[in-house]
């Protein structure tokens, strides 16, 4: 898990994906669209992608994509970013993470 979270502190914005999953695309369209350009790892396409979902797994993340990070904390998945966005709070979190200037 020190890698994933390594991996999830060098970016304001970090999204642990599958290249499959519609909803990580959704999530990652989302980001584009508020300006935001995320940190994505495509776990189904990068070496040592399955060590990265197992360590996930082991964090009781497992088997839900997108894993999002703002600001090196665990977001959560789809449902978690789109509650944020919906109640108005994502924009400021994107905002203190460094993500979003306006």
């Amino acid at each position: 898990m020190d890698r994933v979270f390594q991996l999830a502190a060098e970016r304001p914005v970090v999204v642990f994906s599958k290249s499959t999953c519609c909803m990580c695309h959704t999530i990652n369209t989302l980001f584009f669209d508020f300006g935001v350009n995320p940190t994505v790892y495509e776990l189904d396409h990068i070496p040592g992608g399955r060590e990265i979902e197992q360590a996930l797994a082991r964090h009781g993340v497992a088997g839900d994509f997108p894993v999002v990070f703002i600001g090196g904390n665990l977001v959560g998945g789809a449902n978690e970013i789109m509650t944020l966005h919906l109640n108005g709070s994502l924009s400021a979190m994107l905002k203190r993470a460094g993500a979003l200037w306006l």
